[in-house]
């Protein structure tokens, strides 16, 4: 399951195989369990990196994913939030204050309680076309890392997982999953709406110093086990293909979405 990238090329899964590590899986007992230990792992690597390097990149996605980290992040007082730049894994096309604005929760359940306020690189909507707000986004995401001529190098990413396998907006067999020489990707026809969103690419997911997944609910079970105990990644599932070359990921499930694992560490 680990994605092996070679100069930013993810087109043969056979090679990967070869590479495969199992990933670090923590499953909690109860809602308030897991919302600890995620927060536990965010602030350990918050806290590691904020050591070695003034600014920290965290790249958020949507879901549930705010309810679950926002309260525990807030209660931190040991982290200067002006040095954190959040970025968005993905974001749906919609007003910020449409409910499925991924800044739009975020602005209401983090952003505006932290203090320091951090930096947030808000994607710009008032581009003409979805191509255009993921250059816009692209282009944004190139000047803070330096990146000129490779990939961004996340310190962090919060993933989650949708029940077909797909994480930001990296859709099953979608033709995205071959992108290999973009940051951020225009989507106008995700099978789930809203149609029109950008995402960061697995070429740039696969760089990150460090990827952590959050995944509830029993609908998960049956992806999840593919995923985990999975002999190979697959395009039928675009999580499976998320292994970073830095770092092992990790799985912070609740019981139901791990309830068919046969073992979990």
């Amino acid at each position: 399951m680990l994605v092996r990238i070679q100069n930013g090329s993810c087109r043969n899964l056979s090679l990967f195989a070869s590479r495969f590590q199992m990933p670090r899986v923590i499953v909690s007992a109860s809602s308030s369990a897991l919302r600890s230990a995620v927060v536990e792992e965010i602030h350990d690597v918050l806290r590691k990196t904020a050591r070695d390097k003034m600014d920290v990149s965290v790249g958020l996605s949507g879901g549930s994913m705010p309810s679950i980290i926002s309260s525990g992040l807030i209660a931190l007082d040991d982290v200067d939030w002006s040095r954190v730049h959040f970025f968005f894994c993905d974001e749906r096309i919609v007003p910020f204050d449409d409910p499925e604005s991924t800044f739009g929760i975020y602005q209401k359940e983090l952003f505006s309680k932290l203090c320091p306020e951090p930096v947030v690189h808000k994607i710009d909507l008032s581009e003409p076309s979805t191509k255009d707000v993921a250059e816009a986004y692209q282009r944004d995401l190139l000047d803070f890392f330096g990146a000129k001529n490779g990939y961004p190098v996340f310190d962090l990413l919060l993933l989650g997982l949708g029940p077909d396998g797909h994480t930001c907006s990296l859709f099953p067999r979608h033709k995205l999953l071959e992108v290999e020489n973009l940051v951020v990707a225009p989507i106008t026809d995700s099978p789930k709406p809203p149609p029109n969103r950008v995402t960061l690419t697995l070429p740039v997911i696969n760089k990150a110093n460090k990827v952590i997944f959050i995944v509830t609910g029993d609908n998960k079970a049956e992806v999840i086990k593919k995923i985990i105990e999975g002999e190979q990644p697959s395009t039928a599932y675009p999580a499976s293909m998320v292994q970073p070359l830095a770092a092992k990921p990790s799985w912070h499930l609740d019981q139901a979405a791990a309830r068919l694992l046969t073992s979990a560490n």
